[in-house]
């Protein structure tokens, strides 16, 4: 795979990026600018309601889901908080 991926957030995920504490905030940043950004296919296929979606762990109980346009290289956050209803 060469070069890297776009990132775009939703407002949705810029919300709940606001919520998470600083530390939390600095390991996203870097998930998503050296993980994601270089290789979205090591997310997690979603099945279900968010079929289509990846998701990538981001502490135990949190996880990065996200969209991608493999054609325009670009990888849509559209969540950043936990997926549990807590």
């Amino acid at each position: 795979m060469t070069g890297s991926f776009e990132i775009r957030i939703t407002r949705r995920a810029k919300k709940e990026i606001q919520k998470l504490n600083p530390k939390l905030k600095i390991k996203l940043h870097e998930i998503l600018t050296e993980t994601i950004a270089k290789n979205p296919f090591q997310g997690k296929k979603l099945i279900g309601d968010l079929e289509g979606s990846y998701s990538y762990r981001l502490n135990v109980k949190d996880r990065i889901v996200y969209s991608l346009n493999a054609q325009k290289r670009v990888v849509y956050v559209e969540r950043a908080k936990t997926h549990y209803g807590a």
